[in-house]
């Protein structure tokens, strides 16, 4: 079965890697909106840092939705998703490495890229640490959760929107623990707490979504 896993993951990420246009507009996204706030808020590097959690977060939130519409898209198309459905592995394996293929496209990227983009923010090397930390920990969820918003609004007009619409609202947890990591640490009062909720939501996730993700998929599928 994990062959299967891996397959699927190699496949995806070499599909990817061909369309380097959808990867790159999920970078320049992110890297857009988090530099574009030091240049309207100007050089005050008290206020800078107070926003800075907040700011890093919500573009790597809005970035790695960018995708969501296309993760089960083209397989439906091509027919691909209904071999999916018929094959011996389980659906819920095959989803997952679906999933990390997408994570591993937007949102180590991301992750890479935040330390870098931070500096504007004239954070802490610690701060920027906890940063990546939580990005490693939150961004794998929003995936996760992404996923049951690309399978419900497989093959619905305006599905982009719609994925918005139901995904944003699972986000808010992992957008208050990720940003409340970096801004406890700044403060001084420690992100392990922090980091260990989006630990156990990573968790939930990872147990959770790929059965609903499959569920929604089968539904779309009749």
């Amino acid at each position: 079965m994990l062959e299967a896993l891996f397959w699927i993951v190699r496949r995806d990420v070499t599909i990817a890697l061909r369309r380097r246009t959808d990867v790159f507009t999920t970078l320049i996204f992110f890297l857009i909106v988090v530099s574009l706030f030091p240049l309207g808020i100007g050089p005050e590097l008290d206020t800078l840092r107070l926003i800075a959690p907040g700011v890093v977060w919500v573009g790597a939130l809005l970035a790695s939705m960018l995708a969501l519409e296309q993760l089960f898209l083209a397989d439906h198309r091509d027919g691909t998703l209904e071999q999916m459905l018929l094959a011996p592995q389980p659906l819920p394996l095959l989803v997952i490495g679906k999933v990390i293929a997408h994570w591993l496209i937007t949102g180590l990227p991301l992750v890479i890229m935040a330390p870098v983009l931070g500096l504007q923010y004239d954070l802490s090397a610690e701060a920027l640490t906890v940063m990546v930390w939580s990005l490693l920990l939150g961004t794998p969820p929003l995936s996760l959760l992404g996923a049951i918003g690309a399978a419900l609004t497989l093959g619905l007009r305006s599905g982009g929107v719609l994925v918005a619409l139901l995904v944003l609202p699972l986000y808010i947890p992992v957008l208050i623990f990720g940003a409340g990591a970096v801004e406890a640490t700044t403060s001084g009062l420690g992100g392990g707490a922090h980091l260990s909720m989006l630990g156990a939501i990573l968790l939930v996730a990872l147990l959770g979504t790929p059965l609903a993700t499959a569920a929604a998929l089968r539904v779309a599928s009749e």
